[in-house]
């Protein structure tokens, strides 16, 4: 992507949320923006901070000193979480920026690009005076639902009641009520709270950018650049994870369109019922696959060892690693099919290299972006759970996609919306066209 030479002056100071789903589109995001001539400085929490040496030289870090419990960052009740972590880091981030901004040779700092998750960050860079955008690291439906918080707990689809699990939601079709996003592990009210803050601060930023080919504008009085997808506007990320690219290797001795790619992303854990039926579905699929489980995916089960008559049934046909090179993997072309919990980021990259998906979503916004990959892209099969997976569904999934009409289709759709993103990201496509519009939105702004 060509530099602007109108950029030359202007720092951006991008601040991405602690985790990996979020961190890597927002690295992504600022190799976009470095690719055309912006400054570029990350600040970011030192106890999940990127290697200096897998970006560019001219970039710089900032640390963060964030005090947080060991207890808290492995909680599973993740409003308290994240509103916890906000505000453990919004002192030592408004600190450093009006450090960074008193700095004679700072580089003209021109706006802050933060995680929506950030909403104090956002409201004390805009108390400096430096314009703020807010970067939406899930889909534009979840935030669509944000914005639907507080109507859906008065009209009392939340909390989720039983017998309306399969109810549709007038305000935010296709949803069934089963879709929407929650956390079950958090109180409502507080969940409720976070997603306030985070739309009122988004709403009082400069603008809005979106990882997607999807928009939305209504009830919003701000630019939206749905610039997406981010992994394929700019070269990979390196993990922050340890990666096993010896299953590179193993892909390259199996059949075309054969390798069923098994992940749940870095973030939730499943326990351990749901860990053994996984295995046995996988088994009884007799199918080749790549499975990844990392540390912490299982509760209570840290080896991730699987008995012996399951090692013995998966003998030279499964690999299990701790974590992947994930768009290597889709892009390889053993690969047939992902199964994976739609976290926003494995979707994106799954529909941008035209691989179809069996969906088990685990928690927050996966249920509603299954229900869009399922029901209306209709480029996955879901994985039909009520309470706890069962090996049986799953391997149903599997055979559905990989054999009859249904499973054609799913793969003709998905080379469709492949074809769609593609073109969206190439000069003169939507993507491309949000893209430009961007730098030339920052570009705009004082320094």
């Amino acid at each position: 992507m060509a530099s602007n030479s109108g950029a030359a002056g202007h720092r951006v100071v991008l601040f991405p949320f602690p985790y990996h789903g979020h961190l890597s589109p927002m690295l992504r995001l600022a190799a976009a923006l470095h690719a055309r001539g912006l400054a570029i400085t990350v600040m970011h929490a030192e106890h999940h901070a990127p290697d200096p040496a897998d970006h560019p030289a001219d970039y710089r870090f900032v640390p963060l000193p964030a005090d947080v419990a060991a207890g808290l960052l492995s909680s599973e009740d993740v409003a308290r979480l994240l509103m916890e972590v906000d505000a453990i880091l919004a002192v030592p981030f408004k600190d450093r920026l009006a450090a960074l901004l008193a700095e004679p040779d700072a580089g003209g700092v021109c706006c802050v690009i933060a995680d929506v998750q950030w909403y104090s960050a956002l409201a004390a860079a805009r108390k400096l005076g430096v314009p703020t955008l807010g970067l939406m690291t899930s889909s534009a439906a979840s935030f669509r639902t944000f914005m639907a918080y507080p109507t859906l707990i008065d009209k009392g689809y939340l909390p989720v009641q039983e017998g309306h699990k399969d109810d549709p939601v007038d305000e935010l079709p296709p949803f069934r009520v089963r879709d929407l996003q929650r956390i079950d592990k958090s109180i409502l009210a507080e969940f409720d709270s976070l997603l306030e803050r985070n739309v009122a601060e988004a709403r009082r930023s400069s603008g809005l950018i979106l990882n997607t080919f999807d928009v939305i504008r209504q009830d919003l009085s701000i630019p939206v650049f749905a610039i997406g997808p981010l992994n394929t506007l700019s070269p990979p990320v390196k993990s922050s994870l340890p990666q096993d690219r010896g299953c590179l290797n193993w892909l390259d001795t199996q059949e075309p369109g054969s390798v069923l790619y098994v992940s749940f992303g870095s973030f939730v854990p499943i326990d351990t019922d749901e860990f053994m039926e996984l295995a046995w579905g996988l088994a009884n699929s007799k199918r080749p696959f790549i499975w990844v489980v990392r540390r912490g995916l299982v509760r209570g089960f840290e080896s991730g060892e699987l008995p012996d008559e399951l090692e013995e049934k998966i003998r030279d046909r499964g690999r299990i690693v701790y974590w992947a090179p994930q768009e290597e993997v889709l892009v390889h072309p053993a690969i047939c099919a992902f199964v994976t919990h739609n976290g926003w980021n494995s979707t994106v990259e799954a529909m941008s290299r035209g691989v179809p998906m069996i969906c088990r979503p685990l928690i927050g916004d996966q249920q509603g972006t299954a229900r869009y990959v399922c029901n209306v892209w209709r480029v996955g099969m879901e994985v039909e759970v009520e309470t706890q997976l069962e090996w049986g569904k799953l391997h149903l999934a599997i055979e559905k996609l990989m054999g009859d009409n249904e499973g054609e289709e799913v793969r003709e759709r998905m080379k469709y919306l492949t074809n769609m993103a593609d073109k969206g990201v190439s000069e003169g496509g939507s993507s491309h066209t949000s893209f430009v519009n961007l730098v030339e939105f920052i570009l705009s702004f004082t320094c």
